[in-house]
């Protein structure tokens, strides 16, 4: 049987008893996300802005190791550190708020410069 091309995601988010606090799950994983100490928030757990760098920096090791698989690459490790500004005093935009600049780092084991350089490639073209 031939693999779907269409991968359909859901996720969930609610308040709690704590004002800032939120109950984020997806199937049958849960997550505690805080809102930043600047809104006044606990600030505690995860911010959502760390949440979706968070994401994305999983996003990226999860597919480097995918691509190494698909070109039967042997890749020992992938690790991802990504860094996001939000200026509220320059927007991008006016109408929503987005990070003024994102930067994510990657750093592959186990393959030579060449290598790492082709997977990174590929995997900024997807």
């Amino acid at each position: 049987m031939a693999a779907s091309h269409v991968r359909e995601y859901a996720a969930e988010a609610r308040s709690t008893s704590t004002f800032g606090r939120v109950l984020v799950s997806a199937r049958d994983q849960h997550l505690v996300v805080d809102g930043p100490v600047q809104n006044g928030c606990p600030g505690e757990a995860i911010t959502p802005g760390e949440l979706f760098l968070a994401a994305v920096a999983a996003c990226g090791v999860e597919l480097i190791q995918v691509i190494a698989r698909e070109r039967d690459t042997e890749l020992n490790e992938v690790s991802a550190r990504i860094a996001g500004t939000i200026d509220r005093s320059r927007p991008v935009r006016s109408d929503v708020t987005l990070f003024n600049s994102v930067h994510l780092e990657l750093e592959l084991a186990g393959v030579g410069d060449d290598e790492a350089a082709a997977l990174v490639a590929a995997f900024t073209a997807r």
